[in-house]
């Protein structure tokens, strides 16, 4: 092919407006079949680069491999063709382009610094810790190569090495905002809260009017539990950024803290607004209703929620909850069955199941709902005592023995179930067991000595029950 001059020369002070770039692509292309390219060059350099910058990769790879053709030896040209091929998320061929350009160029800096993105990018993280340490070797103040190895140790969780490395871009040079950014991150993850906040503040000193930094900072300061400054934080990222729809919704869990209610509404209803797909937006506004005591509002609410995400475990509970509260037992029941299904571990749906069972008097059904909830959390005292308590009306009197047992097991000094154990032991005739546990009640709450008495007229002025409780 021909490098020398054709119709196509005369390139110089070339410009091109995006509007323009079919035309400029057709006729570069015919430049490049044509073959004469030497005065063209520099015109076809800038139209990748514009393709590139305007993610028309396509049109920059199909330019960049002609190229390739006649400049097989040009590294500059295979780490384009590694960039385009990045941003076509072709990455594993992007790599074998950027080998190549460093193949033809091995200390070129921003080849490696490149390469160690794409090799991040398939999960290739050591070899892109290398590529970075390289970088260093040959220069030893590149910040950018430190700030990366930082954000590669960020991005596996290693945060106090990802905080070493950041410091150290830090020392060398205190306007490199970027790195402000990712030490708040850093130091808020790692829950130090108050170099978090340093840290974005030193930030926004040095870019102002970068939304996410608000976001950032607002989020550390509800975490701080500065909420009125964190809501002053958000507004600040909403009024650089309006349709930021996430400060909208930070907003309105901060308002919703403050009990400022129907502020809040208006920012969950702002951030619906802009995320139609968010249904935590919607369920927050339900939330508020039902504090609120609007239970109708809220179920219509929680049911547009459910509509966004018919597996949303959370709004068939809460609308199962607000049912319940309006009598409407059985549409309680049916959404907990359903949150039950989509969380079979869900201790809460399997107490409020088990509650409403009882109180339709499925009483035998409830006891197979408190189990599952006792499984799931054996820890959970509510759940033992109204399983006790059950079992106790039912006169199953071993089975309310031994949840009583398990009340006692996580809260040693709970006067009401020793009192229960007691009654389950008279019945039993068991009244050695019945007398201790009696002993226990009345040690830990001496008011309960009055609902025995209450309950059992005859058993209290006995004389033997007086020289057992050891009072004659």
């Amino acid at each position: 092919m021909s490098l020398f001059d054709s119709e196509f020369s005369n390139d110089d002070d070339f410009d091109l407006p995006e509007e323009n770039i079919e035309e400029e692509l057709a006729s570069c292309k015919r430049i490049l079949d044509s073959g004469y390219v030497f005065d063209s060059v520099e015109r076809i350099e800038e139209l990748i680069q514009m393709c590139i910058d305007i993610d028309r990769y396509e049109d920059a790879l199909y330019l960049i491999e002609k190229l390739l053709e006649i400049f097989p030896y040009n590294s500059e040209y295979w780490l384009k063709k590694g960039i385009v091929l990045n941003g076509l998320f072709r990455f594993s061929e992007a790599l074998l382009s950027y080998e190549q350009s460093l193949s033809l160029n091995p200390n070129d800096i921003e080849a490696l610094i490149d390469k160690s993105a794409t090799e991040e990018n398939l999960g290739l993280y050591e070899h892109s810790k290398e590529s970075l340490e390289k970088v260093l070797q040959l220069d030893p103040e590149n910040d950018d190569a430190m700030f990366s190895i930082g954000l590669l140790y960020q991005r596996r969780a290693d945060l106090n090495k990802a905080i070493e490395y950041f410091e150290k871009v830090v020392k060398r040079d205190a306007e490199y905002s970027d790195v402000y950014y990712e030490l708040g991150f850093c130091y808020e993850n790692s829950g130090q809260l108050d170099k978090a906040l340093e840290s974005y503040d030193k930030f926004l000193e040095l870019d102002p009017y970068n939304p996410n930094g608000w976001y950032n900072r607002g989020i550390v300061l509800v975490k701080m539990n500065k909420l009125e400054q964190g809501i002053n934080s958000y507004e600040l990222a909403i009024s650089i950024r309006e349709n930021f729809s996430s400060a909208w919704f930070n907003k309105g869990n901060a308002l919703a803290d403050l009990g400022r209610l129907h502020e809040a509404i208006v920012c969950f209803k702002k951030s619906f607004e802009l995320d139609k797909e968010d249904e935590a937006s919607v369920y927050n506004i339900a939330n508020i209703y039902e504090e609120l005591d609007d239970l109708p509002t809220a179920i219509k609410y929680y049911t547009e929620s459910i509509k966004l995400n018919d597996e949303y475990y959370d709004a068939y509970l809460s609308r199962g909850f607000c049912y319940d509260s309006m009598g409407k037992y059985q549409l309680a029941l049916r959404d907990f069955n359903k949150a039950i299904s989509l969380s079979q571990d869900s201790a809460e749906a399997w107490y409020a199941k088990a509650d409403l069972e009882y109180s339709l008097g499925q009483v035998n059904d409830s006891i197979l709902s408190y189990k599952e909830a006792a499984r799931i959390e054996p820890d959970n005292y509510e759940v033992w005592f109204n399983l006790a308590e059950t079992f106790f009306e039912l006169g199953e009197w071993l089975d309310a023995l031994r949840a009583f047992d398990e009340c006692i097991r996580i809260n040693p000094k709970d006067a009401t179930s020793f009192y229960g154990k007691a009654k389950a032991n008279f019945v039993l005739s068991r009244t050695q067991e019945a007398i201790e546990c009696l002993k226990s009640a009345f040690a830990f709450d001496p008011s309960i000595r009055m609902e025995f008495e209450k309950e059992y007229p005859d058993i209290k002025s006995s004389k033997l029950f007086k020289k057992l409780i050891g009072e004659i």
